[in-house]
């Protein structure tokens, strides 16, 4: 078995990802087979024990001997996980700082399916609690909330521009993955045919262009480090316009949302998944929309 953690309120996004679900604990979906890339997951327990203990005295032991960092899912039986939760060691989870690199301590998971029975894994897919990425917000500087997402996007990945790269933000207006970019000292062109916010736009390091990012060819601005994009619009079309940048090979690295109108397009999700060394998840900080990410290795 393995254990998929849906994000919150995508418990049916995940199902219709996974096909067959074996049991439901909440949020938490046990699939036959070893475990395989599920976006609309938050978390994903890569090997899931089952327990059974007749106290949580018993339980602590039994999560102490495995590894010491452990986090609580919890969907019922509260003060039974918080009893436990308090006899085994403490677990810090700050929320990190604008570049911070992501935890490097594996932190597993647990969750009571009874009084009795305790499903713990310790290796999952995220070493945040649940998977949620918790960041500190700049509320003075960013135009909007949107630049949390490239914020954990590039957090995820481990990597970041460097000074002096080239990024291409398409669909920037108003500005927060351009200043997410910028603030990392690489050069940023920026596509929209709305202004970006002014203090934005006065970044020494960013480049605005109005236009549409759809009727840019990518011979028009050669060669970029970093493709970003939060354009609004159907995966389709998102599509097209990552294929017309792939094929010219004029970019390294991609980061792309998958913004859905209505019904989820599992069809184009699949797409973007299939492409080869990519990556495609559902963010702490996405709403109903996706982030693709293809990311080169580094030389």
């Amino acid at each position: 078995m393995t254990a998929y953690l849906a994000a919150p309120g995508f418990e049916a996004d995940l199902r219709a990802e996974l096909g067959e679900v074996a049991e439901e604990h909440g949020r938490l979906m046990l699939v036959p087979g070893p475990p395989r890339p599920a976006a609309w997951a938050q978390n994903i327990w890569l090997d899931p024990v089952l327990h059974e203990v007749a106290s949580i005295g018993e339980a602590a032991k039994a999560l102490r001997a495995i590894q010491r960092n452990w986090w609580p899912y919890e969907f019922h039986l509260h003060r039974r996980t918080a009893l436990l939760v308090d006899k085994l060691p403490k677990v810090s989870a700050k929320p990190l700082g604008f570049g911070q690199p992501a935890p490097a301590a594996p932190l597993g998971s647990f969750v009571w399916l009874d009084e009795r029975r305790l499903l713990a894994s310790a290796a999952c897919s995220s070493a945040f609690p649940n998977g949620e990425v918790s960041l500190i917000e700049d509320r003075q500087t960013p135009p909007n909330r949107a630049y949390l997402k490239l914020w954990e996007a590039l957090t995820l990945a481990d990597r970041w521009p460097k000074p002096g790269e080239r990024c291409l933000d398409l669909g920037a207006s108003p500005g927060g993955w351009t200043w997410v970019l910028a603030s990392t000292g690489a050069r940023v062109i920026s596509i929209d045919k709305a202004p970006l916010a002014p203090a934005i736009a006065a970044m020494a390091n960013v480049e605005h262009r109005l236009g549409s990012a759809f009727g840019l060819e990518p011979a028009e601005i050669g060669p970029v480090d970093w493709l970003c994009s939060d354009v609004i619009c159907y995966p389709e079309r998102l599509w097209t316009l990552v294929e017309r940048w792939r094929t010219s090979g004029l970019a390294r690295n991609f980061i792309c949302t998958l913004k859905f109108q209505g019904d989820t397009d599992h069809a184009a999700a699949r797409l973007f998944a299939s492409v080869p060394g990519s990556r495609l998840v559902h963010l702490s900080h996405n709403k109903h929309e996706l982030t693709w990410m293809l990311i080169a290795e580094e030389s």
